[in-house]
This record gives structure tokens, sequence and C-alpha cells, in this order.
């Protein structure tokens, strides 16, 4: 599993590079990491403003979520179009349309004068950022299996950590110097700088001779077939429970820190980035224990972990005890965990259904952001507290644990 590795040697090599060679794994990485940060830089970068668009724009803290959950509809939608799109037509030419369309609609964003319309741009910005999650998914499908899938997808997530680590600090930055609106004429930069990425480094990893029909009752007739799968189905409905907690967190933090707990934007930055970290880390010590355990095993001991990082957060919260630190240390505990969750379920449920990796990498990235959509502004509605947000956090990872339980959890093997 070394990364020194080339693509030549995992099953799907990309014979249609325009360079005429496999690249390398370690290429394959950077430019599939900086594809799925797209998604987290268009979610996290304009968090330090959620308060002061909800002031600017004269509505309440949980309207002014609803931007948020138009990005994560927009991105679960998105990936819907984009999986069957990407196995028809290959994986460029839906990547460029998708990055293409968040550009525009990051245009839209900046001149947005009501909130109904920055809502409305925010969920096209959410479509275009599918484009570069599914298609970068549905290549690490295409290209590896079962643990080496997994091992790849913790290294993506090494890369696309960097993007909550980054986001607010660059959000808050811009908010120092100009209005909330050109948080999103840096999106506009970052997007261009992606598509350029893409068109010169990033090879077709879908022969011709792979590719599935572009027609109706065939893309219906694939979704069906995957729902069809009840193990599958298992491992989506865990991989979107367990990102429940993360979007819990992404909705609400700025409120309960900044509001609450009177942090600064730039303090807020610094420790919604901290959280990042525990994230990060987590994802790399995974690939240390997948040379010992199953990806199934993880799943388990770190939703377990999870749940009782869970229940300790809502003691606190409800108890009111221990500060900003009561609601940091769990919270903390919980993300890490998240970083064993995200990489594994994925892999697995991709390792079941290689002969339609886009479709099957666009419902695992439709259930998750259609959760983080629900879940915004349910967040809102429960009061944006430390109350709030442990009850949320610790429903998503309980029941994604009880659904593992109740599908096999560990004892499956890998084979389809």
């Amino acid at each position: 599993m070394a990364t020194s590795r080339t693509v030549t040697a995992t099953r799907n090599p990309p014979a249609e590079s325009a360079e005429g060679a496999a690249p390398s794994e370690l290429r394959v990485i950077v430019v599939l990491g900086a594809m799925v940060a797209l998604g987290p830089l268009t979610i996290d970068m304009y968090l330090p403003a959620l308060p002061r668009i909800a002031a600017e724009l004269g509505v309440s803290s949980s309207v002014a979520q609803l931007t948020l959950t138009g990005t994560l509809a927009g991105l679960a939608l998105g990936q819907l179009i984009v999986g069957p799109l990407s196995d028809s037509l290959g994986r460029r030419r839906p990547l460029m349309a998708g990055i293409v369309l968040h550009m525009l609609a990051s245009v839209l964003c900046l001149f947005a004068p009501n909130i109904e319309v920055l809502s409305l741009a925010r969920g096209l910005q959410g479509m275009g950022a599918a484009a570069a999650m599914v298609v970068a998914v549905a290549v690490v499908g295409d290209l590896f299996d079962d643990s080496q899938a997994a091992t790849v997808m913790s290294r993506l997530m090494l890369i696309l950590g960097v993007a909550p680590i980054v986001a607010p600090s660059l959000g808050a930055a811009v908010l120092l110097k100009a209005s909330w609106h050109w948080v999103f004429a840096v999106l506009i930069v970052l997007a261009g700088a992606l598509l350029v990425v893409a068109a010169l480094a990033l090879p077709e990893t879908l022969p011709p001779v792979n590719r599935r029909p572009l027609r109706v009752r065939s893309i219906v007739s694939t979704y069906l077939s995957l729902l069809k799968d009840l193990r599958f189905v298992t491992l989506v409905l865990v991989g979107a429970l367990g990102m429940a907690g993360l979007f819990a967190y992404i909705a609400g933090a700025a409120f309960v820190l900044q509001v609450r707990h009177g942090l600064d934007q730039q303090t807020f930055a610094l420790v919604f980035s901290a959280g990042a970290i525990a994230f990060v880390a987590a994802t790399q010590l995974n690939v240390v224990l997948l040379r010992r355990f199953s990806p199934q095993r993880i799943l388990v001991w770190a939703l377990a972990l999870a749940c009782v990082a869970g229940a300790v957060f809502i003691v606190l919260s409800v108890t009111r005890t221990g500060g900003i630190y009561g609601f940091l240390v769990p919270v903390w505990v919980v993300l890490s965990m998240m970083g064993f969750v995200i990489p594994n379920a994925p892999a697995v449920a991709l390792s079941r259904h290689h002969e339609a990796s886009g479709t099957a990498a666009a419902l695992l990235g439709a259930a998750q952001f259609s959760v983080g959509a629900v879940i915004a502004p349910v967040v809102g509605l429960m009061g944006n507290d430390e109350i709030a947000l442990s009850i949320v956090m610790t429903a998503g990872v309980a029941i994604a644990l009880l659904a593992l339980l109740a599908a096999g959890g560990a004892d499956e093997t890998e084979e389809h």
C-alpha cells in the first residue's frame, strides 16, 4: 500500500491519459484531494460571516442557516445527477462542467441582494462542487479495491482536512477587510485554479468500453440495483448518519462559540480548525490501523467510542459543566471518530459495486449531504446551543452504530 506504487499496479489503469502514461498514485491523490476540498471550502469558508449575514439581511440565525441548507441540498442533488453522467460520459467532462457552474454561482452569491437569492445561489454552488466530489470518489472506485481504497480515502482525508482548517481563517481574513460578499470572490479564484489543475493533471479513468448507456431506464435500473443491496444501503446509511454529527457542528459552531462564548471571528477560526486537526489526525491513524484490522471492525469501534463521547457531551451540556472546554473536548472526540468512519464506510460500500462507481459514489454523497441539509436547520430550531448540538451529534452516531450492528457489524467479509 505504499504511495510510491503507480496506478498501473491497480485494477483499472487510466489508459487514456493525455500524457500516454499512468500517473503516480501520489499525483492522483493530490489532484483528487484538491477536488474533494472544493465542497468543504464552499461550506466552511463563510461560516464566520453567518452572524453578520443574519444581521445585515435582517433575518434570524435559523433563516441564515438556510443558506447552508441550500449548499448541502445542492451537493446532494448534484451528486445524484453527476454520478450517472460520469458513468456514461467519463469522469472529466461532468467534472469540468460542474466547476464552471460553481464559479457562475459564486458570482451570483457575490452580488446577492437578499437571503432568497443567496440561498438559491448557494444551492447552485453546491451542485457545482458536487461534481468535483463525486468524480473524485468515483476515480477511487475505478482504480482501487477494498482496504487499499480505504487507505487512499484516508490519504484524501489528509488533504481534505486542510480545507476546514484553512477555510474559516481565510473567510475571517476577508471579513477583516471587506464585506461577507467578497468571501465568494475568493471562491471564484479557488474554483478557477481547480479547473486548471483538473484539466491538466487528471486523466480519464473510465475507458469507453466500461461506460454505461446514458438512458433514463438504465440510470434508474442502476440506482435500483444498488438500493437492493442491503449491505450497501446500510453502509450508505452509516456514512450519512456519521456525517450528521459533523454537519451539526458546522451549522451551530459559529453561534455557540461566537455568540454564547464570545469568541471573535479570528479566534473562532482557530478553534474550529482544531476540530479539523483532530479529524485529520484520525484519518491518518486509520491508515495504520488498516494494516491490522478490517475497515468494518474499525467502523464499529469508532462509532461506539463516538457514542460514549456523545453521552458525556449531553451530560456536560445539560448541566452547564466545564464552560467552553466542556463543549470543545467531547466535540473534538466525536470529530476524531468521524475520521475513522468517513474513509471506511464509503470504501467498503464502493468495493461492492465497481461496475457503477460513479452512481454508487453519487448515492453515498447524496445521502451524506441530504442528512446535512436536514440537520442544519434542525440545530437552529433547537436553539443553536450546546444542548442542541450534543443531542443531534449523539443521535447521529448512535443510530449509525445500531444500523451497522443490525447488518452484521464487523463480521461480514468484504467479498460481494
